[in-house]
């Protein structure tokens, strides 16, 4: 039995201070023209590569929304993935390790670095995850052990 929890982070997203509302709310940011390529890129990739009956999730904040768009697949907004989030509500949304089906999270730094690190036992308390990559995680059982492992790391720029 195995489980992925593919993690997304949105793609570059407008400073505060170009949204529309002017320094307005951190939740409308925009992608930004290479943000929508990097989204372009990452979902043409992850298209070919998701398992079937994949479960989608987004943070409702504009930049991931228009990130998970890009994939053209069904998806839901979950308030547990927003910028503020933390690793136990996004884990919870994802039913890790306990589902049967992969959960793709598009959500943002730092939970996503965070659950990172945690699933991995890093002693730094995050990992750095660059706009718009994809970490892909597996749990597994070997030799009657539990074991998260990293199948691929993958970001716009090398797709």
């Amino acid at each position: 039995m195995s489980m992925d929890l593919i993690l997304w982070r949105h793609a570059e997203a407008e400073d505060l201070e170009e949204t529309e509302d002017g320094g307005g709310a951190d939740l409308s940011r925009r992608l930004t023209h290479k943000g929508e390529r990097q989204a372009a890129r990452m979902a043409s990739w992850l298209d070919r590569q998701l398992p079937d009956g994949v479960r989608v999730f987004s943070s409702p904040a504009v930049r991931t929304e228009q990130t998970v768009i890009a994939l053209g697949r069904k998806y839901r907004l979950r308030d547990e993935l927003r910028p503020d989030g933390s690793v136990d509500g996004l884990l919870s949304v994802a039913q890790w390790p306990e589902a049967r089906q992969a959960a793709l999270i598009v959500g943002h730094q730092p939970t996503l670095g965070q659950t990172v690190a945690h699933l991995l036992g890093l002693q730094e308390a995050e990992c750095s995850i660059r706009k718009g990559a994809v970490w892909w995680l597996r749990q597994r059982e070997k030799n009657g052990r539990l074991q998260t492992v990293v199948l691929t790391v993958q970001t716009p720029e090398l797709l």
